[in-house]
């Protein structure tokens, strides 16, 4: 087991297996995003955060077609039992003990969206001497980039005032997502020979 991606090719590119198993787990998660913030959007928005609803929707999609063009794609039969336990995880739980139902899913996206945006840092696993203007490369440190800037709005909205009164509810709701998106990205880095390092205490 390595720490990192590789090992890298001659010009030091990332094995386009490698590649596909990583992109296909962001490309899973940043769409389920995509698709529950498409459906969470209002026809008239009524509060101030709903904007940023509008704004995460752009940006998740923008991660998965950046992914889809900027990948090395090879044939991996194991997705297709992989993506379908991906796919379970990301479906809707809403919060628990939260009454009003609009929002109890409103706060599992919001949770979920955390999880997969401070849980997963892709960039980190690219060794020094990848290279720099691979597609590739570039896609993952920009996610990553990304994701530090949303995880921002993320926080703002689960710590608001409008949630004071659920706190508990939250509280659970972020801690089992984070849970959950940390299990599926380390089971999925160990299948392709990458063991990521533990966060430092």
């Amino acid at each position: 087991m390595s720490a990192f991606l590789g090992p890298l090719d001659s010009i030091g590119r990332v094995p386009a297996r490698q590649q596909t198993r990583v992109a296909a787990f962001l490309v899973s998660a940043h769409g389920a995003l995509a698709r529950r913030l498409a459906l969470a959007l209002p026809g008239q928005m009524k509060a101030g955060w709903q904007t940023e609803l509008n704004a995460q929707f752009y940006r998740e999609s923008e991660t998965v077609s950046l992914l889809l063009r900027a990948t090395s794609w090879t044939p991996d039969l194991e997705l297709l039992l992989l993506t379908p336990s991906w796919e379970a995880a990301w479906l809707p739980a809403p919060a628990s003990g939260v009454s009003d139902v609009t929002l109890a899913h409103t706060i599992d996206i919001a949770a979920l969206g955390h999880a997969i945006h401070a849980a997963i840092r892709p960039a980190a696993l690219l060794p020094d001497k990848a290279l720099a203007q691979d597609p590739f490369v570039m896609a993952l440190r920009r996610i990553e980039f990304e994701s530090s800037r949303m995880i921002q709005a993320q926080i703002l909205f689960l710590k608001g005032q409008d949630l004071l009164p659920h706190r508990d509810a939250v509280n659970a709701a972020v801690e089992s997502r984070h849970r959950q998106v940390r299990d599926l990205w380390d089971a999925m880095l160990r299948s392709i020979g990458v063991e990521r390092e533990p966060a430092a205490p």
